[in-house]
């Protein structure tokens, strides 16, 4: 029998398989990214960097473009339809670029992969799973792949490319891309039905989502930590290697600290559970990345200082990569759930465009300042909006609908 303190059969099942479907995507995503680079110059057209740079950016780019339809269309036929038809774009863009002659056809690649954009498909499906005293711990394994799938990507890139090359790569992504597709089919349950299908168009949903100021303070919110994060990793790569450590061991300080902040988010992932709390944690959490923000310009100071900068950067990251998704799919109306998290992601990946584009051209012209002092604008604007934001008032009882999917009875 499922109890209100503990996560059911179901729903550890449906997280932890949505999790590993999460982030075989973004490994494939992340994990060329310390090496393309230098594999694009042996490529026609691969001497040109702007090139490159799209040929890197234009999976996100997609993503950001094709969330919001494809979160909607998860509302109209189904979570896992979406899922499949996403996995395969994703497998087809991956074996496009890893026989790409030219760098061209590797832009035509990341284009295809971006396009699978089934984020919002993802985590709608893990809502609908969930009941909402556990929905955050759900939201916590997905949102955390993040960064535990860009370490692990870091840490396993150099040794890929030594085995099997970029075009290995690129094809082994597609392969995991078919391997997601088996977890879906044979590990992720069913989404219950709880609801007629709407009739409204896109636009008309789009709408009611874009209305609901508590979703654009939490869109405002991921659009920042993303923004933030990409314009940090323009600045970190340098400081560790003016601090003497070589690009190839970057991950031996990227993979414990970021081990080490998911022990640290814990308390408050628990602690968010409390509805009467979950404000002041999730608040918190914001002044704390603010905090941090400004001890930014100390990363000059040698690899002790970067790497606890690093730790409390990632400990707050963490848990409101956590908690956004989760207020989000509360916070929004039931029938427009994929909708809602599809504008959500679409702004989180736009995040990340803008994060990179404007960190490298911040921090080439003014140093690790020019990232510094936007970021903390960003920053403010988040916490006073996190300040003025109203928590989702707590259900009456659990979902029937989940318990029952997981052959529990109703309570």
């Amino acid at each position: 029998m499922a109890t209100p303190n503990r996560m059911s059969t179901l729903e550890l099942r449906a997280s932890l398989a949505l999790a590993g479907v999460f982030g075989l995507r973004l490994f494939g995503m992340f994990v060329i990214l310390p090496v393309f680079a230098i594999y694009a110059e042996t490529m026609p057209g691969g001497a040109n960097l702007t090139l490159v740079g799209i040929a890197i950016g234009a999976y996100g780019l997609t993503q950001a473009i094709l969330q919001i339809p494809f979160g909607w269309w998860s509302d109209r036929i189904g979570r896992k339809p979406v899922m499949y038809f996403g996995l395969i774009l994703f497998a087809i863009g991956s074996f496009v670029a890893a026989v790409a002659p030219n760098i061209y056809i590797v832009i035509v690649g990341r284009v295809l992969q971006g396009a699978g954009a089934i984020s919002a498909a993802v985590m709608a499906l893990a809502s609908d799973l969930t009941r909402e005293e556990h929905r955050t711990k759900s939201m916590a394994m997905i949102g955390s792949t993040i960064g535990l799938v860009f370490a692990m990507s870091l840490a396993a890139a150099p040794w890929l490319n030594q085995l099997i090359g970029v075009p290995g790569i690129f094809a082994l992504t597609g392969v995991l891309a078919i391997g997601a597709m088996g977890v879906i089919w044979r590990i992720v349950p069913s989404a219950p039905a709880k609801m007629q299908p709407r009739t409204s168009g896109l636009l008309a949903d789009f709408r009611i989502v874009l209305a609901n100021r508590q979703l654009l303070r939490l869109n405002w919110g991921i659009f920042v930590l993303h923004a933030v994060l990409m314009a940090l990793f323009i600045a970190v790569p340098f400081a560790l290697r003016d601090a003497g450590l070589p690009l190839n061991a970057h991950w031996k300080i990227y993979l414990p600290v970021m081990l080490l902040s998911f022990v640290l988010m814990v308390p408050a992932v628990m602690g968010a559970h409390d509805p009467r709390k979950l404000k002041g944690w999730f608040v918190g959490a914001v002044a704390l990345l603010l905090a941090v923000q400004g001890l930014m310009p100390w990363l000059t100071g040698g690899l002790w200082p970067i790497t606890l900068f690093l730790l409390l950067f990632f400990t707050p990251f963490n848990v409101l990569e956590a908690m956004l998704p989760s207020l989000v799919s509360r916070v929004a109306p039931p029938e427009l759930k994929g909708a809602a998290i599809g504008v959500y992601s679409s702004v989180q990946f736009f995040g990340a465009f803008v994060g990179a584009a404007g960190g490298g051209f911040l921090y080439s012209h003014w140093g690790v300042p020019g990232v510094v002092v936007p970021g903390a604008i960003l920053l403010v604007i988040w916490l006073i909006l996190a300040v003025g934001m109203q928590a989702p008032p707590p259900r009456a009882k659990p979902d029937a609908d989940v318990t029952q999917a997981a052959g529990e009875p109703a309570r």
